[in-house]
């Protein structure tokens, strides 16, 4: 009898909730397509681990609320956080506040400013920036045989991606082969697809002429497109614009003939990642300081391989 009581408390404590894993997930925002993809890579792989909850936030790009957000996270007893920073360069209040808690955290997506001084307990789950912009730029070198005027569209100024994919720009067109190449304006348009077309309508409306657009995402870049045949430009024949995230509105422009370059960043794969290391880190396990994953650059040659992959 003795014996069949251990047994049965041993099973209710097995299956008691005590044993499942709460992982609070704040995005910067969840209106945002290449966003949505990462989140619901998150939410569609923790389905898939027993006794895996994820309470995701949307912090609505304010930097206070994504704060705020970790700060309640740590107050309601999650074994681990998953943060995509709004502000790569506030991260260090986040990291502190997780640290002093001893809460594990991974940030996804985007390099924290303090990525050289986070924990045993902190990890970075995202790509390497210096792949994209170089990728996307190179090839939009090859189209244009080494030479021609440029646009360039950043993303938020504030955000480490963009800042990176910039500055891959200027380090291409720096080299021998790309040395033709010149920019004749930069401007953020903060990764939004509406302030990418505003932005072009006020490039085009001055009578700027150039050769190709490279654009630090998807979304500005098919705003600029879009901006672009509001004033009679032939998109398919006659235009270069390039992006990076290879969402599925940017496969199915460049389908079209439209978009011409663009990289794949693996959102998906960036989302699970993030869950696997908050699992790891929350059952004591170690993890890679910064687990990267690679990008893919996508042309109209390869664009079928890609177009159910985001």
């Amino acid at each position: 009898m003795k014996r069949i009581l251990i047994a049965a408390i041993a099973a209710t404590m097995l299956a008691s909730p005590a044993f499942a894993t709460k992982i609070g997930v704040s995005m910067d925002k969840f209106d945002d397509n290449f966003l949505t993809v990462l989140r619901n890579g998150m939410a569609d792989y923790a389905k898939t681990q027993p006794g895996v909850t994820l309470q995701i936030e949307d912090a609505k790009d304010d930097v206070s609320k994504q704060i705020s957000q970790v700060q309640n996270f740590i107050a309601n007893g999650m074994d681990a956080i998953i943060v995509n920073p709004v502000d790569t360069s506030a991260t260090p209040a986040i990291t502190k506040a997780a640290a002093d808690a001893g809460v594990p955290l991974v940030y996804v997506n985007r390099l924290p400013a303090d990525i050289s001084k986070l924990g045993p307990k902190a990890a970075v789950v995202a790509s390497d920036e210096k792949e994209s912009g170089t990728y996307e730029t190179q090839q939009i070198c090859k189209l244009l045989g080494g030479k021609g005027d440029i646009l360039v569209i950043e993303g938020q100024l504030s955000n480490q991606a963009a800042v990176q994919r910039t500055a891959d720009i200027h380090d291409v067109i720096a080299t021998p082969e790309c040395k033709g190449m010149k920019i004749i304006a930069e401007q953020t348009a903060e990764w939004d697809r509406t302030k990418g077309q505003n932005l072009m309508t006020n490039w085009l409306s001055k009578g700027m002429k150039f050769d190709a657009v490279v654009s630090n995402n998807d979304e500005m870049a098919i705003g600029a497109l879009q901006a672009m045949k509001a004033a009679g430009i032939d998109t398919k024949a006659a235009s270069i614009v390039g992006g990076v995230d290879a969402t599925q509105d940017a496969l199915a422009s460049m389908k079209a003939g439209d978009l011409k370059v663009t990289v794949f960043q693996n959102a998906a794969g960036q989302g699970k990642g993030a869950v696997d290391a908050a699992l790891a880190l929350s059952a004591g396990k170690p993890v890679e300081k910064w687990v990267k994953i690679p990008f893919e650059l996508v042309t109209p040659a390869n664009l079928d391989h890609y177009m159910k992959k985001n």
